[in-house]
């Protein structure tokens, strides 16, 4: 009888386990999307007016992290011109939406399971 009580114990965090080792990988996902979200923002902030001015926008980035031939992210940077400043939007999304069209990823991002989604602006 304690054998069964041990056995389902055992069963119990197994599951727990598994659940908590698919919610850091969802998680570590999430964090590098951000962060190569937050480092195009950087990129940005560091170029000349004219610079920002010749960046054809959307501009669609195929990211491979690490080198092994598969792609891990989709990286889509908007930029809109208004007045003295930028408006910047930056969506990454997973290597699974490769070949979706830029214009349905911009327009319904939570349709296809955006990674992140910042905007900010930059002015001069």
């Amino acid at each position: 009888m304690a054998i069964a009580i041990v056995g389902i114990a055992l069963l119990g965090l197994a599951q727990l386990f598994t659940y908590s080792v698919l919610i850091n990988s969802r998680s570590e996902r999430m964090t590098n999307a951000t962060f190569l979200a937050q480092q195009r923002i950087e990129f940005l902030r560091n170029v000349s007016t004219t610079e920002l001015s010749s960046i054809v926008s959307p501009t669609d980035e195929q990211l491979d992290l690490n080198s092994d031939g598969i792609l891990d992210f989709r990286r889509i940077t908007q930029l809109q011109p208004t007045g003295y400043s930028w408006h910047v939007r930056i969506l990454v999304f997973s290597g699974e939406q490769i070949g979706v069209p830029v214009a349905s990823l911009i327009d319904e991002p939570d349709k296809y399971r955006v990674r992140a989604d910042i905007s900010t602006i930059i002015s001069w």
